[in-house]
């Protein structure tokens, strides 16, 4: 069992930047590739990025490439996501998920399928 909790979301203006933490409890952080979704209102749950265990390995959707940058401290147990320059159409639901069975030096997951325990969300708004 893997327990998340995100916290760091809020309301921010274009430009500006903030940063998303997930704590993980349960089963040993450093096994497993971490990954971070959004759901925005009336739209799908999108991929944003995912990090193997190592941190070795990081992949980025198109729409957040060069402006979000995902990192993870073992140490902390903690995953997170460094958003900059951030937009309007960034406003979403934020959630970090965990793949336990991604669980080689390089592995990561883009499907969400894929992971298999979520944590409850934290709000993002970007005002323009």
């Amino acid at each position: 069992q893997v327990q998340l909790v995100e916290s760091g979301g809020g309301l921010v203006q274009a430009g500006d930047s903030l940063r998303l933490s997930c704590a993980a409890s349960g089963r040993t952080f450093s096994s497993y590739a971490m990954g971070w979704f959004r759901q925005a209102p009336g739209k799908e749950h999108e991929f944003v990025a995912a990090i193997s265990w190592s941190g070795h390995s990081t992949y980025y959707a198109d729409s957040v490439e060069g402006r979000f940058t995902i990192s993870r401290d073992n140490a902390k147990n903690t995953v997170y996501l460094q958003m900059n320059r951030l937009k309007p159409e960034d406003t979403a639901v934020y959630y970090c998920a965990a793949d336990t069975d991604c669980s080689g030096f390089g592995c990561y997951a883009q499907g969400g399928y894929e992971y298999d325990y979520w944590g409850q969300g934290s709000q993002v708004t970007v005002s323009s």
